[in-house]
């Protein structure tokens, strides 16, 4: 499978990544974030989660922090929209959006899938697509019970060593999801290996992505 490259060692890259709530993020593009600060890519992360306060705020601030350690810098930014009510907040959640092109102009753009059966989800989607008109949008999956995968298009290879240290840090800074059936090391460690498989990844892993248009010069 032929692949292309966005940034090498040495080169500069600025993401911008936009997650519903705490972990999204994370569990989407983590292994992703982690490869490129391990191959020596200038990662310039502007670090937007719409939904976590009290302790969510607290986890979503340290696993940030974690991820993006090595990082060229980090601008970690967190809001309090209220959980499960984004459609119903556009309107405040919209300005809010806005904000994240000033003094920030990013290669990439990081958001949730247009077809995400979670409703805060999809509407930072249709959000991100209506704010950055101009830029690079990849779309990632969270695994739910809701059972709404689709198919990605673009695939970020991970080495086993990156995929570890993402489920690891998952662990570590979100103890507040433990409880949960879906969040567990298998489901994450499973959902890469069935997207390495689909890449043909020379380390068995990957994250999926869906990338609607893209320009390439």
């Amino acid at each position: 499978m032929r692949g292309f490259g966005l940034a090498g060692p040495g080169e500069s890259l600025s993401v911008l990544c936009i997650g519903a709530h705490a972990d999204d993020i994370e569990i989407g593009a983590g292994g992703t974030l982690l490869s490129w600060i391990a191959a020596g890519i200038r990662l310039h992360v502007r670090w937007c989660v719409f939904s976590a306060t009290a302790r969510r705020a607290a986890e979503a601030t340290e696993s940030a922090r974690a991820f993006l350690d090595g990082a060229s810098s980090a601008d970690i930014r967190i809001k309090d929209f209220e959980d499960g009510f984004f459609p119903y907040q556009g309107s405040d959640i919209k300005p809010w959006m806005e904000e994240q092109k000033r003094g920030f102009t990013p290669d990439v753009v990081f958001t949730h899938r247009r077809d995400d059966a979670h409703q805060d989800h999809r509407e930072l989607c249709q959000l991100s697509w209506n704010t950055f008109r101009d830029h690079l949008i990849l779309e990632y999956e969270v695994p739910k019970w809701d059972g709404d995968f689709g198919q990605p298009n673009l695939y970020m290879p991970l080495e086993p060593a990156v995929l570890e240290r993402k489920i690891g840090l998952l662990h570590t800074h979100f103890d507040s999801q433990q409880s949960k059936d879906w969040f567990d090391p298998e489901v994450f460690r499973g959902l890469a290996r069935l997207r390495g498989m689909e890449c043909r990844a020379p380390g068995r892993y990957a994250e999926g992505f869906v990338l609607r248009k893209a320009s390439i010069g």
